[in-house]
């Protein structure tokens, strides 16, 4: 087990933070497709995403060093309902999404 150390160590992320990474990640996502997606959709897309997140919150805190497992997580869990949701291809989603996240 490692031993981590400093002020990031055990806390859980509070909603705010959850909300504005969710928002960042859609964001950059967005950018990489090149395409225009409405305001609406995207807020949508983020409530949708948030929601996930905080029904999963424990695996993800657990997880958040592994950026290939969150996103393999996000394409299981998320990325169909928001690629119907912008009307786009799934795996198009997909790669923009790994691009912009890192995983």
């Amino acid at each position: 087990m490692k031993n981590e150390s400093g002020k990031h160590a055990g806390s859980l992320p509070t909603a705010r933070t959850i909300r504005r990474a969710c928002g960042n990640e859609l964001y950059r996502t967005v950018k990489r497709l090149k395409i225009y997606v409405p305001d609406a959709k995207v807020r949508e897309a983020e409530e949708l995403y948030v929601r996930r997140v905080m029904l999963n919150l424990l695996w993800i805190h657990e997880h958040r060093s592994d950026r290939k497992k969150l996103a393999d997580w996000w394409e299981a869990e998320v990325a169909a309902d928001i690629a119907s949701l912008w009307e786009i291809a799934p795996d198009r989603l997909v790669r923009a999404f790994r691009d912009a996240f890192g995983g």
